[in-house]
């Protein structure tokens, strides 16, 4: 059924605040966002923008949601592409879908991965939202577990604390994931975001030239820690520290 026209205008005005919005994300960053500056630039009083967005941090939480949509779209349908058996490949379909997604959209990068603006509390409405890769990333493992594989033996005990807040991931999202397995996906997943975040902030200029090459090398490197490449043996992990 098609949307009224006042749908369709609001729906409209709305694309157009969040551009702006991002553009001022592009220039001051996420402490200068500001809504009477937005209604400024759209021609618009402040009074109005409060019945789309009542406040800087709504606005700023939906700019957060569409960045980490536009990211979990990008990486779902690179890793849908990959045959199912290919655990290898699938990862590393993954990665490079962050990275490529990272590049192109450093701004909305940043937003979800850089520095969090003063006073802002992210809500728990964004947790399902910047799930998505992890989530891929789960079902990776866990079909790498169905088939008998799992991450290289580690002897180091996991500790007690943390232990216990893998088993309440586990129990939500990845049943059929050890808690050993789960704590090297959360690896994984830091490793990725952090080598792309140094690539964009620039951590590793001066040491790494060719970073495509240094990011392929360092991600097939995780995809063998993960067990994606070999026949590891599933393994329980080593007992609580």
């Amino acid at each position: 059924m098609r949307a009224s026209a006042r749908v369709r205008v609001r729906e409209e005005l709305i694309r157009e605040i969040k551009l702006t919005a991002r553009r001022q994300l592009a220039e001051h960053g996420p402490a200068g966002l500001s809504l009477r500056a937005v209604a400024r630039e759209l021609g618009m009083v402040s009074s109005a923008m409060y019945r789309y967005f009542p406040s800087r941090d709504e606005l700023l939480t939906a700019l957060i949601l569409d960045a980490y949509d536009a990211l979990g779209d990008a990486v779902e349908a690179a890793e849908s592409a990959v045959r199912r058996r290919n655990l290898m490949g699938r990862w590393l379909a993954v990665a490079t879908a962050t990275r490529t997604w990272a590049l192109a959209q450093p701004r909305q990068y940043a937003l979800i991965f850089g520095s969090p603006a003063p006073e802002y509390r992210l809500p728990t409405g964004t947790i399902d939202p910047a799930a998505r890769i992890p989530l891929s990333l789960a079902q990776i493992l866990t079909d790498a577990a169905l088939a008998g594989l799992g991450p290289v033996a580690d002897d180091r005990a996991i500790p007690r604390a943390l232990r216990a807040d893998l088993k309440t991931w586990r129990d939500s999202v990845a049943p059929a994931l050890t808690e050993f397995q789960l704590a090297h996906l959360a690896l994984a997943w830091t490793e990725l975001v952090g080598s792309v975040s140094f690539e964009l902030f620039g951590q590793l200029r001066t040491v790494v030239n060719d970073y495509q090459s240094y990011f392929d090398y360092q991600m097939r490197g995780v995809g063998h820690r993960l067990g994606l490449s070999a026949a590891h043996p599933r393994t329980a992990g080593p007992a609580t520290g």
